[in-house]
């Protein structure tokens, strides 16, 4: 799961890159005598390789990975069904990356989502903390009950303003 967007020098892997341009499997039967890998046959007689499979792994219309094989000299050479059996295997390892993506996409939604609630949540107990303490401080005598329908209308103006201003705080505040 940690492991992603892993960048692969393509010049040291003339088969995949063929393979990424082409989007087609790629079987190469004598490693040695391929003109296409030429440019890394030291490479490929240091480990012994005789012969490739590459096959890519498509999302849609793109080329999202490959599964490389090789066999070692004097092995058996692939067959039809072994490029069939990992053709196979690329295409459900494709769809296994698209879900693994999508859950990642999903989780990553869900924790956003969760956050949220948690910043609204703060917001809710910032908002009643303050005020409880404001109702405690400010009406400590029946008098308040009726004496707001004494204020003018501009008073009531600018309380709307406060309350505004109060919000905005608690939203900050709940931000942590």
């Amino acid at each position: 799961p940690s492991i992603s967007n892993v960048v692969v020098d393509l010049a040291r892997y003339p088969e995949l890159a063929d393979a990424f341009s082409s989007g087609k499997t790629v079987v190469i039967p004598d490693a040695v005598s391929d003109p296409r890998l030429s440019s890394v046959r030291a490479s490929l007689d240091l480990r012994g390789v005789q012969s490739i499979i590459v096959v890519p792994m498509r999302w849609r219309a793109a080329v999202i990975g490959a599964i490389v094989l090789r066999t070692e000299r004097g092995g058996t050479p692939f067959s039809d069904a072994d490029v069939r059996f990992c053709e196979v295997i690329a295409s459900l390892t494709a769809r296994a990356l698209r879900n693994a993506h999508r859950f990642e996409q999903v989780q990553k939604a869900n924790d956003a989502e969760a956050e949220r609630r948690r910043r609204v949540e703060l917001e809710r107990i910032a908002f009643v903390a303050f005020l409880r303490r404001l109702v405690s401080r400010y009406s400590r005598s029946d008098d308040q009950r009726w004496a707001e329908t004494l204020l003018p209308r501009e008073s009531d103006d600018e309380l709307e303003r406060l309350v505004s201003v109060a919000m905005q705080v608690i939203e900050e505040e709940a931000k942590g």
